[in-house]
């Protein structure tokens, strides 16, 4: 039930591998792409917990050494602190250029140890094993990496782009609900972006998935990384298309700020009710019809997801301060902030043309279902 996507970058071309196994069979995949039999596993404390046996196993089964550095789990570990002690392990585990980092954890653990590996002696070789549904859609693809700061998300880091990534959905039946439904906000995001039929598929076979079909997360997997790969291989450094992967994620990333990056809003939750937002917004400047933000939502509940501000629990910040967090999103370009709208499920597209009262309105009439 395997199923693979190739990242044709001209000289930095990967492959992902997707399917349930892969991570008994790492050791056999890793090995083509080492020049000496040695690997620095970055990990959090959950995923070691859970499954580092079974990497060190299949990397033990192919002779290949390994030293493994678990941190925190969490949002709060994308910092500073803790990518400062993962470079300085990395020196410490004498890593030279031509060995490989493999960041071995959800999105969090991706970014951190895709940046460590980007920084370290100018460059390292890295691979991803994600072990979360959102990790296999979308940060462990395209190469982006970094992490958080007190002005926001995602402010510090690089294009680094992997050597290999390893999807392997089995691990994704130790997931919490919550968690891989946040993982699906990413999923969905795809289809509202630029494949109605692949929404239309998801709107029937996404509770399947949920409920652990394996074919069914084998084929959301994969058709998600497919797009992403597409996109990417377009618009690698986002100068264009590739802005359109965030659709949603401006609402998100402000909203994110709003509650602290902590648990009461997952990334993927928030890019769920970013994308009804999106919606709403377009559908109030006309540029889709009223029923497409409907449907969005319509899916998002059968799916048992957050879809409305005034699912957030906890207080929010005011519409205008909210906007205001919406400023510091890494789409600003000469000071004006590019929204991703869109003329219907399928049709996303990039502008600056949306006006700033219209923004507020939405997001104060959510505000208001609270």
């Amino acid at each position: 039930m395997q199923d693979s996507v190739h990242v044709g970058l001209p000289g930095r071309e990967y492959d992902i591998l997707i399917g349930p196994g892969l991570l008994a069979e790492a050791g056999k995949h890793l090995s083509p792409h080492l020049r000496r039999p040695k690997v620095a596993i970055v990990t959090d404390e959950r995923v070691a917990a859970a499954h580092l046996a079974t990497l060190e196993a299949a990397l033990e089964a192919e002779g290949i050494t390994h030293a493994a550095l678990a941190l925190p789990a969490g949002e709060a570990t994308k910092g500073w602190t803790q990518f400062s002690r993962t470079v300085e392990w990395l020196l410490e585990q004498k890593i030279e250029r031509g060995d490989l980092v493999v960041a071995f954890g959800g999105g969090v653990i991706g970014d951190l140890a895709g940046f460590a590996a980007a920084v370290v002696r100018r460059g390292v070789r890295f691979a991803q094993i994600p072990t979360t549904l959102l990790a296999q859609v979308d940060s462990s693809v395209g190469g982006k990496t970094g992490i958080n700061t007190a002005q926001g998300k995602n402010l510090v880091g690089a294009f680094h782009q992997p050597v290999l990534v390893l999807a392997d959905t089995s691990l994704l039946d130790t997931l919490p609900p919550r968690d891989f439904l946040a993982g699906y906000g990413e999923v969905v995001k795809y289809g509202l972006l630029g494949d109605a039929a692949f929404f239309d598929w998801l709107e029937v076979n996404g509770p399947k998935a949920a409920a652990g079909d394996m074919a069914a997360r084998v084929h959301a997997v994969t058709r998600s990384c497919q797009m992403k790969a597409e996109i990417v291989m377009r618009d690698e450094t986002e100068q264009g298309d590739r802005a359109l992967l965030n659709l949603g994620h401006t609402f998100c990333h402000a909203l994110e700020a709003a509650t602290g990056y902590s648990d009461r809003l997952l990334h993927g939750e928030g890019v769920a009710i970013g994308c009804a937002l999106a919606f709403e917004t377009s559908a109030r400047l006309g540029l889709c019809s009223q029923e497409d933000p409907s449907r969005v939502r319509s899916h998002l509940k059968a799916m048992g997801m957050k879809t409305d501000l005034a699912d957030i629990p906890g207080d929010l910040p005011d519409a205008a301060a909210l906007l205001e967090l919406m400023g510091q999103d890494k789409k600003v370009v000469d000071g004006t902030l590019r929204f991703i709208m869109a003329r219907g499920i399928g049709a996303a597209f990039v502008t600056s043309d949306v006006p700033r009262d219209v923004v507020l309105s939405v997001l104060g009439d959510g505000l208001v279902g609270r």
